[in-house]
């Protein structure tokens, strides 16, 4: 089996490295500066102490990445808010006024009109809210910047916030949190109440688009005071890339210093709570077609400390994102055929389901380490298939976070080998490139580089992981990370509530319950191994169940 994951690591090399290759004769950065010419420094020590992410922001504050050969001009707007500004009782009001911003057009011209007029020169903006920061993107050919910018220049000073668009924006998040949240994917739904209860009680508890019970309480007045006191001169980071004169970024700083001159009073981000052993919350829901888990245990690593390059190299042996070579996916996935994937993180995935590479835009200050189980099968959907299989109590979830939890355990307690991390680290020094693989994604990932006090995180790490030995990473692993106390968060049908719940406290033996056809093809050192995983330990102290329509009050 071991021979066999290493196998899958290296087939993934040659070719990442080819593409990686490529993504390196793009056209490179001539200058990434501040115009201020203040260095910002990250933690070179093997330490978690947090940088101050506010000293990234503020009045000519500039994150340049200059490319004579290319034909487009990226501009993005950094706010350091986030939806951790949120007032309490009007969560969600960030977001609102970011998408106000976006999708009220201008005191000259309506939405609509901004849409059709910027169709023929392919421009396009948006913007991301997370918790800490809000970014603004806005492309375009440089042939028709001169056109472009004076929409941009109306949109940041001078927005419409017209009441008809206010009221289809708040329509849309009012459906968001009432509804789509819990219907469109149970496996976001699990991530996202996740964090719910990994924050409750903090800033950070709140999905960005707020509650069912907040949303009805945001005004257009809230929006318009909102923008003028944290959407301001002293809280912006400016980014802009590709082929654009000194001209132009002279007057993209001139009209960036005409937004309110306000200081915001930013809250300190919140810190994950402290988990009391291994604590379960179980969302029933109607009509779930298996178990979707998340679980997640706080760490005070960010990109900030170097410790992270180590944490790195061990979360992507354990299980990199929508990577079957990782222990986790070959386990569950490959091996036993239990789901579709199952991947480990270090730091927030924006909307994994949907991108195989990591987006930037998303910093944060508060961390976790997290595991992503996807939706197993739950009892009531396997005695439906196999008939041998109709006196089941459970399905594979009890089974799953075993394995996955044992998994974790013997990485700390037995670490990588010397081949293990070899092959890993060669594998992500070729990944970590195509993350930039545009340009908007180099000035991201550049931006948020200044978040955690460094100057280009994607260099910096490769000449971290370079330096790395397998002792520093098998060490990071047992300081970091951990099996006894945790927060699980399992999304799944009504059914299954409440036999996973007495499963789960009472630590009764989950056996691996297979159709006769799949364990008659299975080799003996599989069948032994899922012997010890129905018997091994977790610390389950807690194990509630919330009905669906009760969530992310």
């Amino acid at each position: 089996m071991k021979n066999m994951s290493m196998k899958k690591i290296a087939a993934y090399i040659l070719p990442v490295a080819l593409a990686a290759a490529s993504c390196a004769q793009q056209p490179q950065a001539s200058q990434q500066t501040d115009t201020q010419t203040t260095t910002t420094t990250a933690n070179t020590a093997n330490t978690a102490a947090p940088y101050d992410a506010s000293q990234a922001f503020g009045p000519g504050k500039v994150v340049e990445l200059k490319q004579p050969e290319s034909n487009k001009v990226i501009i993005k707007l950094m706010f350091k808010n986030g939806s951790m500004t949120d007032p309490e009782g009007k969560e969600g009001l960030t977001f609102t006024t970011a998408e106000m911003i976006t999708e009220s057009g201008t005191q000259d011209m309506t939405v609509s009109q901004i849409k059709d007029k910027i169709f023929p020169w392919a421009a396009e903006y948006g913007v991301n809210v997370d918790k800490e920061v809000t970014t603004f993107t806005f492309a375009v050919h440089q042939d028709f910047l001169n056109e472009f910018y004076p929409i941009v220049r109306g949109l940041l000073l001078n927005p419409a916030f017209a009441e008809e668009d206010f009221k289809r924006v708040k329509s849309n998040q009012q459906n968001f949190v009432d509804e789509v949240i819990r219907a469109s994917s149970d496996e976001e739904y699990s991530k996202k109440a996740l964090e719910d209860l990994l924050f409750r009680g903090t800033n950070y508890q709140h999905v960005v688009e707020g509650t069912s019970a907040s949303v009805p309480n945001i005004t257009l007045e809230d929006v318009k005071n909102h923008w003028r006191n944290y959407f301001t001169q002293n809280n912006v980071l400016i980014g802009i890339a590709g082929n654009y004169s000194d001209a132009f970024l002279n007057q993209l700083k001139s009209d960036v210093a005409q937004l309110p001159d306000v200081r915001p009073n930013i809250p300190v981000a919140g810190e994950p709570n402290t988990p009391n052993g291994v604590q379960v919350e179980i969302i029933r829901k109607d009509d779930a077609l298996g178990s979707a888990i998340f679980t997640g245990r706080p760490m005070p690593v960010t990109r900030s400390a170097d410790d992270f390059a180590a944490l790195m190299v061990a979360n992507s042996y354990l299980g990199e994102h929508r990577k079957s070579y990782g222990k986790l996916y070959d386990k569950i996935r490959t091996t036993r055929s239990m789901n579709y994937g199952d991947y480990s993180y270090i730091e927030w995935y924006d909307q994994g389901g949907s991108y195989q590479l990591p987006n930037p835009g998303v910093p944060r200050t508060a961390n976790y380490h997290a595991l992503w189980i996807r939706p197993v099968q739950i009892a009531e959907g396997l005695q439906q298939q196999y008939a041998e299989l109709s006196d089941i109590n459970v399905g594979h979830a009890h089974f799953a976070l075993r394995l996955a939890m044992r998994e974790v355990d013997n990485l700390m307690q037995n670490g990588m080998t010397q081949e293990d991390f070899e092959l890993t680290r060669k594998f992500l020094r070729s990944y970590m490139k195509l993350y930039i693989q545009t340009t908007e994604k180099q000035l991201g990932f550049l931006m948020d580089s200044r978040f955690y006090g460094r100057q280009d995180y994607i260099e910096e790490m490769d000449r971290l992981l370079a330096n790395l030995t397998v002792e520093d990473v098998n060490n990071a692993v047992k300081k970091y990370w951990g099996t006894d106390n945790l927060y699980i968060t399992i999304v799944t049908d009504d059914s299954e509530a409440e036999p996973l719940q007495q499963a789960l406290l009472n630590n009764t033996p989950s056996p691996m319950s297979y159709s006769n056809l799949v364990r008659e093809g299975l080799p003996q050192e599989v069948l032994a191994e899922d012997e010890a995983i129905a018997n091994y330990n977790l610390n389950i102290t807690d194990v509630r169940i919330v009905d669906s329509k009760d969530t992310f009050k």
